[in-house]
């Protein structure tokens, strides 16, 4: 994983990183939105390591991702759910998903996420929030946002100005 610090990463992707990037982490999100999974043992059908579970599911908590619950028939025995902040990640999965049904799926996709209301494909797609879908990368570029840091906007601007045209 990345390390604590972002001097030289100033990006979302890498804070979010951070957060959601250890391999299990996703998964156990997954499970949680998509499978059902609400309780320790549910997450155990995945092959973690009984001691790295604890530890992924203590730091989705942490993280705000999930919450941790009483049990309904054994209260002195967690069930998670999912926060706001973890039912945001869902785009992330489908998108994940997709790229992996394509890219890694020899044999087909494996599963399929489906809308309830007509049963047809679930997609993530890159959208201007403006005019609608973006079909050529080429129509992508990166500006700085409120959160770039000044010094390193003012550092650029001088070196954009002395590179030769």
């Amino acid at each position: 994983m990345l390390g604590k610090t972002y001097d030289t990463q100033v990006c979302s992707a890498a804070r979010a990183l951070e957060v959601i990037g250890e391999r299990w982490s996703l998964l156990i999100v997954r499970d949680v939105l998509f499978a059902g999974a609400t309780r320790f043992a549910d997450f155990q059908r995945l092959g973690i390591a009984t001691n790295i579970l604890a530890k992924r599911l203590d730091s989705l908590v942490e993280a705000g991702i999930l919450e941790r619950r009483p049990g309904k028939e054994q209260p002195d025995r967690s069930r998670y759910a999912v926060t706001r902040k973890g039912l945001d990640l869902a785009p992330v999965i489908i998108a994940l998903t997709q790229w992996g049904d394509q890219w890694a799926a020899p044999d087909g996709p494996p599963i399929l996420y489906r809308h309830t209301g007509c049963g047809d494909a679930i997609t993530e797609q890159t959208a201007c929030a403006t005019c609608g879908e973006v079909t050529d990368l080429a129509q992508i570029h990166v500006a700085h946002g409120p959160g770039f840091p000044q010094a390193m906007a003012a550092r650029k601007n001088r070196s954009d100005a002395a590179a030769p045209r």
